[in-house]
């Protein structure tokens, strides 16, 4: 049987990818629409500030409501909408329109140390995350071919935050907005498109042959 493919009661039964897990496209697509919203605001207001914020205010708005109808978690869309008002905020306060991606700039340079110290202390994001989709709690961590394979996916993972940051500080230095929401587009859900088939090709191949995979961790005899 092929690494990583689940069995049930039936027999082998189709691998699932992170992205049958995890999702993600989806919301990093939205995340996207208020800082288009927010340049086309800028542009059209002859830079003005208050033109993106209004716009990215008003866009941020409407993703936070089709994403309740659509049924997502209300604690999520509430921290969407909130990091779309901070980060206006911000830009007003300042009055540096570069500075509404400041909390992007900060969220990956965070993201970044978080999945690195994940990795080293052996407690890797990507397998706290699939683990608590999957309700294993801790569970995975017993497994040592998962837990080893969580860590080497791990990586695929802060290199996107990584690649962010190399793109994001020098636009965001030299306040080139426009630019900034092209790389914000470009780095958002692309990225984690290709983050999530990566990230799956490298945990497979971690894994060994006949291992039964994500949904059943195997733990050695003691």
């Amino acid at each position: 049987m092929r690494a990583g493919a689940d069995t049930g009661p039936g027999g082998p039964a189709r691998a699932e990818s992170l992205t049958d897990l995890l999702g993600g496209r989806r919301g990093a697509i939205d995340a996207t629409l208020p800082p288009l919203a927010f340049a086309v605001g800028w542009v059209l207001g002859g830079e003005s500030l208050w033109g993106g914020v209004g716009a990215a205010l008003a866009v941020g708005a409407v993703v936070a409501g089709v994403r309740l109808r659509r049924g997502d978690r209300p604690r999520s869309v509430l921290i969407g909408l909130l990091a779309v008002c901070v980060a206006a905020l911000i830009a007003v306060r300042t009055g540096r329109a570069e500075n509404f991606f400041l909390i992007q700039v900060l969220s990956n340079a965070a993201s970044a140390l978080a999945w690195t110290v994940s990795i080293v202390v052996r407690w890797p994001l990507l397998g706290v995350l699939v683990g608590a989709v999957l309700g294993q709690r801790a569970g995975w961590r017993r497994d040592p071919a998962l837990l080893r394979g969580y860590g080497r996916a791990s990586w695929v993972w802060t290199a996107t935050y990584l690649l962010r940051l190399v793109v994001f500080v020098p636009l965001y230095l030299s306040g080139q907005v426009l630019a900034l929401v092209v790389a914000r587009v470009a780095l958002t859900w692309p990225l984690v498109a290709a983050a999530l088939a990566l990230s799956w090709v490298v945990l497979r191949r971690s894994l060994p042959a006949g291992h039964p995979g994500l949904r059943h961790p195997v733990t050695p005899p003691r």
